[in-house]
């Protein structure tokens, strides 16, 4: 079964703005917006942001929504950092122990969240998005990866501890982003993968072609729609990751290039399982009318209705 969540990147509230832009949406008006349109989840964003332990599972439970996963960043490239990383894993963790603890939903097939893991990059990789299908000298060389796959182990056990199975999010602009670099990602650990059909474009892979490879790694899903035009600008000039978002890389569903119709109808083909997360990450913009993200999900979330979902 196919569940439907939202993230609070699609309103503009993510690791970059949070606490930094005014213009973030209050986190109450964005749960009630997520349930309004009908959406059965919500991602975490950053830990905090929807609120902590009783206020957290209040929020949720009062609108009906259950917690589809939480994004989690390590830096594998810095050595001597695992200890905190797993300290910080552990209090999303327990953000997650704190919103399971609401009453069990109706639906006895809401999936648990999702920890979902990801690299934290470093400021090569930032300023130089997208361009590592072409040059594999801004990836790790097989010392790193070594690091990164004994490093992430204890992500993964840790996880699996407290009884969560992790997914792995490729990401824009960090070591694990490029086909290649998923490709030694699912060699060096039994980790699930999250398929974002957005970050994919973006390092150059096709969300057919990943379905048709990793398939049977896929545990967690962040569809996106994308504009490939926007995509290859951005490559091109070499601008940094930031102009993703600044010239709008992601759109509303229908509005860009990612086959969706086909994407769904190659999952179902796999019989998937779990969350799927729409995700539409922008950056809060003055000139955007107060509603404009709230519309644009509850029409992502008819899109979606549409096909079944």
């Amino acid at each position: 079964m196919i569940v439907v969540a939202n993230a609070p990147c699609s309103f503009g509230a993510f690791e970059l703005t949070v606490g930094i832009d005014p213009l973030v949406p209050e986190p109450v008006r964005l749960l009630e917006a997520v349930a309004d349109a009908g959406y059965a989840g919500i991602d975490l964003g950053p830990v905090g942001y929807l609120g902590n332990g009783e206020q957290l599972r209040t929020r949720l439970q009062r609108r009906g929504l259950s917690l589809a996963g939480g994004y989690f960043q390590a830096r594998f490239s810095d050595r001597g950092t695992l200890d905190r990383d797993l300290a910080n894993l552990d209090e999303l963790l327990d953000t997650f122990d704190a919103a399971c603890a609401a009453e069990p939903p109706a639906d006895e097939a809401i999936p648990l969240p999702r920890p979902t893991i990801a690299d934290g990059g470093s400021e090569t990789r930032s300023a130089n998005p997208g361009r590592a299908v072409e040059d594999r000298s801004l990836g790790w060389d097989d010392t790193g990866w070594e690091r990164f796959g004994h490093a992430l182990a204890r992500i993964v056990a840790r996880c699996r501890e407290r009884g969560y199975e992790p997914t792995f999010h490729p990401h824009t602009a960090t070591y694990v982003e490029a086909p290649w670099e998923i490709d030694r990602l699912l060699e060096c650990s039994d980790i699930g993968l999250c398929l974002d059909t957005g970050h994919l474009l973006v390092g150059g892979g096709d969300p057919l072609n990943a379905i048709e490879s990793w398939g049977g790694r896929i545990n967690h899903l962040h569809v996106k729609d994308a504009r490939t035009d926007v995509i290859a600008g951005i490559i091109s000039d070499a601008a940094p990751v930031t102009e993703i978002w600044r010239r709008r890389a992601f759109c509303r569903f229908g509005d860009g290039d990612v086959p969706i119709d086909r994407v769904l109808d190659r999952l179902r083909a796999l019989d998937y399982s779990g969350w799927l997360v729409v995700e539409q990450d922008i950056l809060p913009d003055p000139s955007d009318p107060p509603d404009q993200a709230a519309r644009d999900q509850a029409a992502n979330r008819e899109y979606l209705r549409a096909r079944g979902l």
